[in-house]
């Protein structure tokens, strides 16, 4: 008989694992809460319009391998839209292009820096220095800074408060959802390494060109074909537990019984999951309630004109702290209405703002960076708050996070062995990201089926491992 493997969590992590044990030949059960797959990475009806929006703007980079092999065994590849040119502005309409040029890695992006007007001349070199010195770190030397901040290690290199503010922090804080006082240094460095300097292609940027939960519609099928359910507006109460191996899950309606069970929630939703016994027999769940959160705030606005003329731009010290425009008309080439999507991460100062401020604080950011905005109001307008974002990637935190699978030492050590983990928040190697989450899901597939794994990185180019990129870009 088939084994059957219940997956509490239909976000990223969930679907990735689903999709693994259903090719393995096992029975995949997915339990989720809302009324759509995709979790915090998903789309919802704006009651007001009716229309279909994204919570968030989720991008994937080219860096992401598993996440593009989840959406290849989706079919929904031809979906993402990639982009070479990542688009700056300091305000007044004066853009700067950031893209690879004919130099190798780790070089290919220093041309497109050189002309950066949004930072000076002094600033520039500071920043190219200090590239050059993360190449030198390699692998070994990025996990050494674990356990400090990352503008710790950006002031042991010299790096100038305004390079911090106008370069370091914008990508640190876009990538991690953290400023760069609080996150992690060993986290913040993989973005630089495997995001920006391993190879040419890893920092192209993809994005959807449809609504994100157009991506999942494929998941349901692969688990249908393989036996398995999507149990959707549905509530896990408890991990079942007989004092030495799970036994399912708890739901509204009963216990559903499994062989084995992928836990793809957050820690928090976790620890209402399990009981005192079971916490007490698996080490990695011992500290749950520690983890700490980043909110992350997604704004769409909707304009009578056309006010942008590229896909995306990515704002330096805008006067209010929006960071992100994504023009979602930019291929709608009959549109009367532009649809911009702003994006603020770190947002815990924005949280406790009503609509209506977040709105206005928002249009004059985009007054600031577009001039064929000003004078101009949006004819509508919607905020999203994800308050929980992502786990907040600290050193405090990055040292609490678990292994997919249980195992005999450290902080897997005495687990439970048919009990598995999933999640960004698990230890994936990677930030609070959609690789993340889909690496974990792969992760605690493999070691659930005894099957299949995770995806190759992208290796690093020839140039970069022999400047000492070695041990990026590398592993399986």
């Amino acid at each position: 008989m088939k084994r059957r493997i219940v997956i509490v969590g239909g976000g990223i992590a969930g679907i990735a694992a689903a999709v693994r044990v259903a090719e393995a030949g096992c029975t995949p059960i997915v339990i989720e809460t809302r009324k759509r797959l995709g979790g915090r990475a998903t789309s919802f009806v704006d009651p007001r319009t009716d229309e279909l929006l994204d919570n968030c703007q989720h991008v994937v980079m080219g860096c992401c391998t598993n996440l593009l092999d989840l959406y290849d065994r989706l079919g929904v590849l031809e979906l993402i839209d990639w982009h070479r040119t990542f688009y700056w502005t300091d305000g007044g309409g004066r853009i700067d292009r950031m893209q690879a040029g004919k130099l190798p890695a780790p070089l290919h992006l220093l041309g497109s820096m050189k002309r950066m007007t949004v930072l000076n001349r002094d600033e520039r070199r500071a920043v190219a220095r200090c590239m050059f010195r993360i190449v030198r770190l390699g692998g070994v030397g990025r996990q050494k800074w674990a356990g400090r901040t990352f503008d710790t290690f950006l002031k042991e290199h010299a790096q100038p408060q305004s390079a911090v503010d106008r370069f370091w922090n914008v990508v640190v804080v876009s990538a991690c959802n953290l400023d760069v006082s609080c996150v992690d240094a060993a986290a913040a460095l993989h973005v630089f390494q495997e995001g920006f300097l391993a190879n040419k292609w890893s920092y192209m940027m993809g994005l959807p060109v449809v609504p994100l939960v157009d991506l999942y519609d494929t998941a349901n099928e692969i688990i249908a074909q393989h036996g398995g359910e999507l149990l959707l507006s549905t509530s896990a109460k408890s991990i079942g537990f007989d004092g030495r191996r799970v036994t399912g899950v708890v739901t509204g309606d009963g216990l559903i019984d499994a062989s084995a069970v992928i836990a793809a929630v957050a820690p928090d939703r976790l620890a209402k999951l399990v009981s005192e016994l079971l916490r007490k027999a698996d080490a990695r769940l011992q500290s749950l309630e520690e983890y700490t959160f980043s909110p992350i705030l997604g704004v769409h606005l909707k304009y009578t004109s056309s006010i942008m003329d590229v896909p995306h731009l990515t704002l330096v010290d805008a006067p209010n702290g929006t960071q992100w425009l994504f023009n979602k008309s930019y291929a709608d080439l009959e549109c009367t209405v532009q649809h911009i999507h702003a994006v603020v991460s770190a947002a815990d100062e924005w949280m406790e703002l009503d609509e209506a401020a977040i709105v206005e604080r928002v249009a004059d950011d985009i007054q600031h960076a577009l001039p064929k905005s000003v004078g101009l109001r949006p004819i509508g307008a919607r905020a999203v708050k994800e308050k929980r974002a992502t786990f907040a990637a600290t050193p405090a935190v990055q040292r609490l996070r678990p292994p997919c699978a249980p195992g005999f030492v450290g902080l897997g050590g005495g687990g439970v062995e048919n009990l598995f983990l999933a999640g960004d928040w698990c230890d994936t190697g990677w930030p609070a990201t959609m690789e993340g989450a889909a690496r974990s899901g792969y992760a605690a597939a493999a070691a659930a089926t005894e099957k299949g794994g995770l995806v190759e990185d992208v290796p690093a180019g020839l140039l970069a491992r022999v400047l000492g990129l070695r041990g990026v870009g590398a592993q399986g």
